[in-house]
C-alpha cells in the first residue's frame, strides 16, 4: 500500500533493531503515550526484539480508559430519560461507570446510539427536534477539532436539542504528572503522532528541558516506532534531552493552525479528573462560556457523585507505567476481553486489551 508498505519494510526494521542494540550501553526505559503505538509495538513484536535493551512502559494512551466513571454515570442517567438520546463512539459502550456501562444501560431500555463522527450527532438532532441528543465527546486533542466543529455547526443551525458531555483530555499535562510522580522510571518519551498532527510539538521543547528527557514524535508503523526508539537511545547515550520529529510526513512544528483556531474558539483549558491518575491541572477542556448552551452539564441537572475507580482493576498502575498489564494479578484470569474488570481491557486502544490480543497471536 502506497505510503504504508515502506514503513513496514523488514530489512529496514532489522537494520534499526541492530542499530538500537549496538547503540545502547545499558537498558533504557521509554514510555509511549498512545494506545495505537502500544498496539503497534506489540503487534510487530518490537517489545520482544528489544528485550533486555529497551524496557517499554505504556502510558495513559487511551482517552476512553481515563474517562471518569462520573461522566459515564451522567451519560447513563441522560439516556434513561424520556425523549433523550446519548450519542457516542463504539469504544465507550463497554467502559464501566460506577455500576453500569452504556451498553448495559441500553439493554435496560436507555437510548444510546453509535456514530462515526460528531457531525452525525448534529444531523440526528436536526432530523428529530422532538428529542434531546447528547454527544459524549471523548478523546485526546486529536478529536477536539471535530467536536468543536459540531458545536459550531449546531449553533449555525439554531439547534436547541443538541448538547455535549465534554470529557476531552490533554496529553502533555498527563506526561508532566507522570514525571512529577514519586519513583518515576521514564527516561524518554515517544510522543503521540496523531496528537502532534493537530497540536504540533513546539510545547514539548520546554517539557524536555524541564525534565531532561528526550521526546521523539513518532507514528505507528514499525519503522516509525523503531526510528523513534533509536532517536531516544542516541540522545540518552549522548546525555542530551531535546525534541525530535520522526513523523515528518504528518506532523509540523506548529501543528494544524486552522484546527487549533477552531478548538481555541470553542474550548478553554481546565483541570480534569483522569481515571486512574486523579485530577490533573490543565488536563482537560471545557466549552467556553459563549457555547455554554451546548454544555450538557450546564443544561441538565447532574447528581454529584464521587469519582469511583472500578475495583479490583489496577488501571492507575497500568496507565502510569508502574506495572505492565501482565504483572496485574487479575490479567488473563478474572480479567479478560470477555470479562473485563476495567477500562484498559475494554477499549481497543487500552494497554491490557493490546496485551490480551497480541498474546493470543504469539501462541
Amino acid at each position: 500500500m502506497k505510503y504504508v508498505d515502506e514503513y513496514r519494510n523488514p530489512q529496514i526494521c532489522r537494520r534499526l533493531v541492530a542499530e538500537i542494540r549496538a547503540s545502547a550501553s545499558r537498558c533504557y526505559t521509554i514510555m509511549e503515550v498512545c494506545g495505537g503505538q502500544t498496539h503497534g509495538l506489540l503487534m510487530h513484536g518490537i517489545d520482544q526484539e528489544l528485550d533486555g535493551v529497551i524496557e517499554l512502559l505504556h502510558g495513559p494512551g487511551c482517552p476512553v480508559c481515563v474517562t471518569p466513571a462520573e461522566d459515564i454515570d451522567f451519560a447513563i442517567s441522560l439516556c434513561q430519560r424520556e425523549r433523550f438520546t446519548v450519542v457516542t463512539f463504539g469504544d465507550m459502550l463497554r467502559v464501566p461507570g460506577t455500576t453500569l456501562s452504556l451498553r448495559e444501560a441500553r439493554a435496560r431500555g436507555g437510548d444510546v446510539r453509535l456514530v462515526y463522527s460528531p457531525l452525525d450527532a448534529v444531523q440526528l438532532a436536526k432530523s428529530d427536534p422532538s428529542r434531546e441528543f447528547v454527544f459524549f465527546a471523548v478523546g485526546f486533542e486529536t478529536t477536539t477539532p471535530a467536536t468543536a466543529l459540531a458545536v459550531q455547526q449546531a449553533a449555525s443551525l439554531g439547534l436547541e436539542n443538541f448538547s455535549m458531555i465534554v470529557a476531552h483530555v490533554r496529553v502533555q499535562p498527563a506526561m508532566e504528572a507522570i514525571m512529577d510522580a514519586d519513583a518515576c522510571r521514564v527516561e524518554a518519551f515517544l510522543a503521540a503522532g496523531h496528537v502532534c498532527t493537530v497540536n504540533g510539538y513546539a510545547s514539548y521543547d520546554r517539557f524536555a528541558e524541564r525534565y531532561r528527557v528526550p521526546v521523539v514524535v513518532t507514528g505507528f508503523e514499525p519503522v516509525d516506532l523503531l526510528g523513534g526508539i533509536l532517536s531516544c537511545v542516541l540522545q540518552l547515550e549522548q546525555g542530551v534531552a531535546k525534541v525530535e520529529n520522526r513523523y515528518e510526513r504528518s506532523v509540523h512544528h506548529a501543528g494544524n493552525i486552522e484546527a487549533l483556531r477552531v478548538v481555541d474558539e470553542t474550548y478553554a483549558i481546565c483541570d480534569q479528573p483522569w481515571r486512574g491518575l486523579g485530577k490533573i491541572p490543565n488536563g482537560g477542556l471545557r466549552l467556553r462560556d459563549h457555547w455554554r448552551q451546548f454544555d450538557a452539564a450546564q443544561k441538565f441537572s447532574r447528581v454529584a457523585m464521587p469519582i469511583v475507580e472500578p475495583t479490583p482493576c489496577r488501571s492507575g498502575d497500568v496507565l502510569t507505567g508502574r506495572i505492565r498489564p501482565t504483572e496485574c494479578e487479575y490479567f488473563g484470569r478474572e480479567c479478560t476481553q470477555d470479562t473485563p474488570l476495567g477500562a484498559p481491557m475494554v477499549s481497543s486502544e487500552g494497554a491490557c486489551a493490546a496485551y490480551a490480543r497480541h498474546a493470543r497471536q504469539r501462541v
